[in-house]
């Protein structure tokens, strides 16, 4: 199993925990919070050089 896809697997599973252990808007709102905070803690160059690697992936 590759790395991205043992994270892939984490993340599904603690989704699933939080969503078993809070209400559904406390899990969505840290499902969506932890990635978001983590883009907006990139400095400038960082966001550039991720969003220049997407869309090159996008268009294969």
């Amino acid at each position: 199993m590759s790395k991205n896809a043992k994270v892939a697997a984490g993340g599904v599973a603690a989704g699933l925990i939080l969503l078993i252990w809070l209400p559904w808007w406390a899990a969505l709102l840290i499902v969506l919070g932890v990635p978001a905070a983590a883009y907006l803690t990139l400095d400038p160059a960082q966001r550039r050089r991720l969003r220049r690697g997407t869309r090159k992936e996008i268009g294969r």
